[in-house]
């Protein structure tokens, strides 16, 4: 007898995560989480317990994916709901996605020839409840580019970029951004992914 494989669901409302789904041939249902993810990340950037020398990151990213999945979870108990999350730190200042093209253009501005990290993080809930969960962390350094470069990437890529807290297109013109990647590619882009298959694999989801 042949077991059911468990319906696979993405707590997220990311067209780049979903790509790489959908890239990976994994079937899924993309169900966005109705979280206010402000009020999670004041508490954690408010309590010292969850600050290391990156500031609140590497908490606040693992805590959102696990939120993320478990909220969804909860409507969807036989499923496995995969949460995921990203956060940026400058030193121990942490950036949430620009809200406007004159917030990104700032953001590179400050981060170009400086090294950031990237906070990446996932989680598979089942029955409302946590049940695996990864923290990959990406270490970028963005070349020293001119204001010139700055404004045709800009102009290239419109308002895509709000979309990334790096307020980047790694996937495509964004690479010329960078003099150094230290990290998972698939994590940089906002999910985990080998990790997250392996799992997957695991919990008899995906063909072994």
């Amino acid at each position: 007898m042949t077991l059911q494989k468990p319906k696979i669901i993405l707590a997220s409302g990311s067209a780049v995560r979903a790509h790489l789904m959908e890239g990976a041939q994994i079937a899924f249902e993309k169900i966005p989480p109705d979280l206010d993810e402000s009020i999670l990340k004041r508490e954690l950037e408010n309590d010292p317990a969850c600050h290391n020398e990156h500031g609140a990151g590497p908490a606040i990213s693992r805590a959102l994916a696990k939120a993320k999945a478990e909220l969804v979870s909860t409507a969807h108990p036989n499923a496995l709901v995969i949460g995921a999350d990203q956060v940026m730190t400058l030193g121990s200042d942490c950036y949430d996605k620009p809200k406007d093209m004159a917030e990104a253009r700032a953001r590179l501005q400050q981060f170009r020839g400086r090294s950031h990290l990237l906070h990446a993080a996932v989680a598979l809930a089942r029955g409302g409840e946590t049940i695996w969960h990864h923290y990959q962390p990406s270490h970028l350094t963005m070349r020293d580019f001119s204001d010139a470069f700055l404004d045709a990437y800009l102009e290239s890529t419109g308002d895509k970029v709000l979309a990334s807290v790096g307020a980047y297109q790694l996937e495509s013109i964004g690479a010329q951004l960078f003099e150094k990647i230290d990290g998972d590619y698939f994590s940089i882009l906002g999910l985990p992914l080998l990790p997250l298959m392996t799992e997957l694999r695991n919990q008899g989801a995906l063909d072994i």
